[in-house]
């Protein structure tokens, strides 16, 4: 429900800067935290839920946690208030789409909307194309689809090379905030895990956009796999503040059976945040 998405972002924060070429790591440090990845991830949601834009929403989220470590571009295009998209292929489109996937039924209306979220900003036709492959690649899998048909399926809409082994990947691989560069990368992360946190582990393993590339493996891996572990969701959680939790938490509520088997609504009374 997009809690894989903002998981992946939290666990990468770390290895962004400080890029590692293994899948032994802590998940979890002191200096864990949410970037804009979660930010925008949840900015989208807000605005699945309440039915409003998303350059007014997005502008509103920027300004209340302006230091999440966003895009220069992106930044500067918030914080001025433009509505105009600046034909940006970044993963940036990529990483804030994990919602769309689960507020639709059909893979037509996934398609058309996680374009719509996309063009705002990245209306690049690369742009657009990271977003919607990552928004099928999720709902796909949360349909309850194998591997080998996802697979299929990316490649033949959006001609990613799929076939390739992280472990050929890996050693030369580099930072790429590109979505060419790294949304296929970061399907295959999840493509060759054996479980949720293993597509995680495989992502940060790669030494790139760590965050963004761990957040778009892990909304898939958390559709594919059934969920997050609560262990991970609530070292998650204690790196959030109620402000976001309580819009995760409303549409969880909404798009996910309206349960809240995860306890987020206690998170917010505890105060323990």
């Amino acid at each position: 429900m997009m809690l894989g998405a903002i998981v992946g972002d939290v666990v990468g924060s770390v290895y962004e800067a400080y890029p590692i070429k293994s899948t032994t790591f802590p998940l979890f440090s002191r200096w864990s935290r949410f970037t804009d990845d979660s930010v925008l991830t949840v900015a989208t949601a807000d605005c699945l839920l309440h039915g409003t834009e998303y350059a007014p929403a997005f502008h509103r989220y920027v300004a209340r946690y302006p230091d999440a470590g966003y895009g220069a571009t992106f930044y500067q295009w918030a914080m001025s208030g433009s509505t105009t998209p600046y034909n940006s292929w970044g993963n940036g489109a990529a990483m804030r789409v994990s919602p769309v996937a689960y507020a639709f039924d059909t893979m037509e209306e996934v398609l058309a909307q996680a374009e719509i979220s996309a063009a705002v900003t990245h209306d690049h036709p690369e742009g657009i194309k990271g977003a919607q492959a990552t928004a099928l690649a999720i709902f796909l899998a949360r349909q309850g689809n194998s591997k080998a048909m996802i697979r299929q399926a990316i490649t033949a809409r959006f001609a990613y090379d799929l076939d390739r082994t992280l472990a050929n990947i890996r050693p030369d691989y580099r930072f790429d905030v590109s979505c060419q560069g790294s949304v296929p990368e970061s399907i295959l992360c999840f493509l060759e895990s054996e479980d949720f946190e293993g597509a995680i582990r495989n992502a940060v393993s790669l030494g790139g956009d760590a965050d963004t590339m761990a957040c778009i493996a892990g909304g898939i891996a958390e559709a594919f796999y059934g969920g997050v572990p609560a262990s991970i969701v609530q070292r998650t959680l204690a790196c959030l503040d109620n402000a976001l939790i309580r819009v995760i938490t409303a549409f969880i509520e909404r798009y996910g059976g309206g349960e809240d088997k995860l306890g987020l609504k206690d998170q917010t009374v505890s105060g323990k945040l």
